[in-house]
């Protein structure tokens, strides 16, 4: 990662400073609240690939670029906060979630006011295009997260089901990432095209990469099991229950809807995935989508930032937290 940031290091630096300047208010509370957002700043994946995407197409990147990957933070923080509302999660990153500290009705409201700071910023300098693409993602992040919650309730999902959550729900926020830089420097609507579906493949990896971490071991430093404790469909656990036998597929279901908050239930069914090759077949997958991503990629002319890119993409499925 160190090293992909120093082919953009200054313009991830201006990058930072323009965006704590762009969630400024007058009201003392919210930039308490700000301040702390800021400073609590995960791996800034999002605004990274927007840099990147953009000097794929040009050498320098001006103001449009970095208002659009301003843009994507602060659509991308206002769901976190919003997300941690909907789920009653106090943690954020190791840290106190925004809810946890200033409690719900703050919390929703801190997240309005990041979205109509982010809408304010496009309109404000006319960066319609922009503002298109990343509504679009808000749309169909909203639609994934509604039709996530339909199918848990029946524990019914067939992996077309599962594909179109992760690619609406995840993904689609990086592939209008990757869509807004390279828009911000080309203006050319069949690079910005690319690039989404490029991106769109990355935050489809990125997502199983994340369902992965539900199955793996406690040396990366998450606890194990917590999508099966909240009857969440992954890859894994769809896969297994498609290929088991009637009376294992039973017994998981029965595990997962009754008795999904007991750690010896749980552990049985992540050592059944495990033994069904679950795990083999959703690492087979996220391969694919990322090599689908990088012979997108490749069509462009090599160059340091195209490899900065490549890497990027490559840290989203090899990465161990």
């Amino acid at each position: 990662m160190d090293d992909i940031k120093q082919l953009i290091g200054k313009e991830l630096q201006d990058f930072e400073d323009k965006f704590a300047d762009s969630v400024k208010s007058h009201v003392p509370l919210l930039d308490r609240i700000m301040h702390y957002i800021v400073k609590r700043k995960g791996k800034q994946i999002r605004p990274m690939f927007v840099l990147l995407s953009a000097r794929l197409f040009s050498k320098e990147i001006g103001e449009s670029t970095y208002r659009a990957a301003a843009l994507v933070e602060l659509l991308h923080t206002a769901t976190l906060v919003h997300d941690d509302v909907v789920d009653d999660a106090n943690q954020r990153r190791g840290l106190f979630s925004i809810n946890a500290l200033w409690k719900n009705k703050i919390a929703v409201l801190v997240g309005d006011y990041l979205l109509s700071k982010g809408l304010l910023l496009s309109l404000n300098n006319n960066d319609f295009r922009s503002l298109q693409i990343l509504s679009e993602a808000v749309k169909e992040m909203s639609e994934g997260e509604l039709l996530q919650i339909e199918k848990t309730r029946k524990l019914n999902i067939k992996e077309d089901i599962y594909f179109e959550i992760i690619r609406r729900k995840t993904a689609s926020l990086l592939a209008s990432a990757c869509a807004a830089g390279a828009w911000s420097s080309s203006n050319d609507d069949h690079a910005t095209e690319q690039m989404r579906l490029f991106g769109e493949k990355v935050g489809i990896a990125f997502q199983i990469k994340d369902d992965l971490f539900d199955y793996g071991s406690a040396k990366i430093g998450k606890p194990t099991g917590i999508d099966i404790r909240e009857k969440k469909m992954t890859l894994p656990l769809i896969y297994t229950l498609e290929h088991a036998a009637p009376d294992t597929r039973r017994r998981i279901i029965n595990i997962v809807k009754n008795h999904n908050t007991e750690k010896d239930r749980v552990e049985e069914v992540i050592q059944l995935v495990k033994a069904s090759g679950g795990i083999d077949y959703t690492k087979q997958k996220m391969l694919q989508y990322r090599d689908e991503a990088l012979a997108i990629l490749h069509k462009l002319p090599q160059s340091d930032i195209r490899d900065g890119l490549e890497s990027l993409v490559r840290f989203t499925t090899d990465r161990t937290f």
